[in-house]
């Protein structure tokens, strides 16, 4: 039930994957090499920026990894890897302030942020069911439990998936344009370092664009197939 063009679109969208997420690296790599005038670390300008905004129960905390940078909303944490958290460049700025966007967001209660959010127990069920009923399709088990039952349920936790990821879009493209608005209101950046700032956000954001279309295009796939398998 699973045809050659599931392979296609998976192909495709891991390639493009890499691609961008090569390039996130390369950006990231090239204005961590790149100080700020005012040489705060990454720490600093997190705790100025929630400092700016009101916020003052959520802690900023060194976290693991390349690029692990995230906000958890449950702890009210920040967490920056070391690279982010120690640097002092436009980097690691840019990124802490795009993380402490999605904490003001939280502390303004975004709309988009809570939805998605409220999805999350959602989108974890679905992930954790997905590989079985994928593999139950691709050797035709579905036929066992009523035809295409278990086409329809991947349907379904497909849809879900591209759903929680198209809501993804506008939270994280929100958040960098808080942090892009504060960090030239507060004139922590000007000029070069603020198109640097943009710029790395801009390929930040591109992984979660890739991310979406993968997830919709391979929803659209399920769909397509379910709705053949009926017509059979």
């Amino acid at each position: 039930m699973v045809g050659i063009g599931y392979w296609i679109i998976m192909g495709a969208f891991t390639v493009i994957g890499m691609v961008i997420g090569n390039r996130l690296k390369s950006k990231f790599t090239h204005y961590s090499r790149i100080g700020t005038r005012n040489g705060k670390s990454g720490k600093e300008v997190a705790e100025d920026m929630l400092r700016h905004y009101g916020i003052h129960d959520v802690q900023v905390v060194m976290g693991q990894g390349f690029l692990s940078d995230h906000y958890n909303p449950a702890n009210k944490t920040v967490a920056l890897s070391p690279d982010v958290y120690n640097g002092r460049s436009i980097a690691s700025a840019a990124v802490s302030a795009h993380e402490c966007g999605h904490a003001v967001q939280h502390n303004e209660a975004y709309s988009m942020l809570q939805l998605r959010s409220k999805l999350v127990p959602v989108v974890q069920f679905s992930s954790s069911i997905q590989q079985f009923l994928f593999m139950g399709v691709m050797f035709g088990l579905g036929a066992n439990i009523g035809g295409t039952t278990m086409l329809m349920i991947l349907v379904a936790t497909f849809g879900v998936t591209a759903l929680f990821s198209l809501i993804t879009l506008p939270v994280e493209f929100d958040a960098s344009n808080r942090a892009l608005a504060w960090l030239d209101d507060s004139g922590y950046m000007k000029g070069e370092e603020h198109d640097g700032a943009k710029d790395a956000l801009w390929w930040a954001a591109m992984t979660y664009v890739s991310a979406a279309l993968g997830a919709l295009v391979m929803f659209l796939y399920f769909l397509l197939s379910f709705l053949g398998a009926n017509r059979e």
